[in-house]
């Protein structure tokens, strides 16, 4: 099984470049924020022990994501393996995440990293916003703050993976296809 964590702030392109490696991977994707949604609408246990933290404005505890996690991994046992998306986003997230998937005996392969510019990021983000309808998308004080928040809370990860040489830096910067050759370069190789 072959477990990866595409990795980059909000507006480095993950969503698209997600959608084209599992398309072309067979991965199965697994975004912590479709898994929420899907265990509510199910109503599983944790299920609803998540949307009871979300109707109160709290954040899903860590063990409760975990779960949904090992969930996922349980019920997808034929494929080749997972793309992490948005998830780990704090480095105890990250530990969670390796004892879980030592427990399912494999592993996470590589962290490829999207590296884009601030200016790239708030330009990207501005112009979704003029079709997504994401409030958070159309002001750009809210967007550097979001990129600040990536900035400081979420990049310890990276230098969590780092610590085991699994990431890789990918310039973020170019035509998607451009990017999509780049990671498909990066994961060929340890395939």
């Amino acid at each position: 099984m072959f477990n990866i964590i595409l990795f980059g702030p909000p507006g480095s392109g993950k969503g698209t470049q997600s959608q084209k490696l599992i398309e072309k991977y067979g991965w199965k994707h697994l975004s912590t924020g479709d898994l929420l949604r899907s265990e509510i609408a199910q109503q599983t246990p944790l299920g609803l022990e998540a949307k009871n933290f979300i109707d109160k404005g709290q954040l899903v505890p860590d063990e409760v994501v975990i779960g949904m996690i090992s969930t996922a991994l349980e019920t997808n046992p034929g494929v080749p393996g997972f793309l992490f998306d948005g998830f780990p986003r704090t480095a105890a997230q990250a530990e969670a995440l390796d004892k879980l998937l030592q427990l399912k005996k494999t592993a996470i392969a590589v962290m490829l990293a999207l590296d884009v510019s601030e200016e790239e990021l708030v330009k990207r983000l501005l112009n979704r916003g003029q079709s997504s309808g994401r409030s958070d998308d159309t002001d750009e004080s809210i967007i550097r703050s979001r990129i600040e928040e990536y900035e400081t809370k979420t990049k310890p990860v990276a230098d969590y993976y780092n610590g085991f040489n699994k990431v890789v830096h990918i310039k973020g910067e170019g035509s998607v296809e451009e990017i999509f050759e780049a990671l498909c370069k990066e994961i060929d190789k340890r395939t």
